[in-house]
């Protein structure tokens, strides 16, 4: 129960753009053994560190969270991050 409502409290931060803060949080959370929703709270990890551009750790968060739930949310998440970044690269080398 305490997940949930920690992992609430992460995506209020978020809508408050509080993205340090709610990463803070969300990274004390899935470090925790005891936590149910892990999955959800990976999830959340991602979509805090995508706002904050920070891909790699945006992609690697979704990726955790589709290992814990391969139904998650995170899977559709991961996909668009990588698209993102394939136009991004590419674009690169195009004068």
């Amino acid at each position: 129960m305490i997940d949930k409502i920690e992992i609430e409290k992460a995506k209020t931060l978020l809508d408050q753009n509080n993205i340090g803060e709610a990463i803070a949080l969300l990274e004390k959370l899935v470090e925790d053994p005891s936590i149910e929703n892990k999955d959800v709270a990976y999830y959340v990890l991602g979509n805090a560190y995508r706002r904050g551009n920070n891909w790699q750790n945006a992609i690697n968060s979704y990726s955790r969270a589709i290992e814990l739930n391969p139904s998650s949310p995170a899977k559709e998440m991961r996909a668009s991050c990588i698209k993102i970044l394939d136009f991004y690269n590419k674009d690169m080398y195009n004068p």
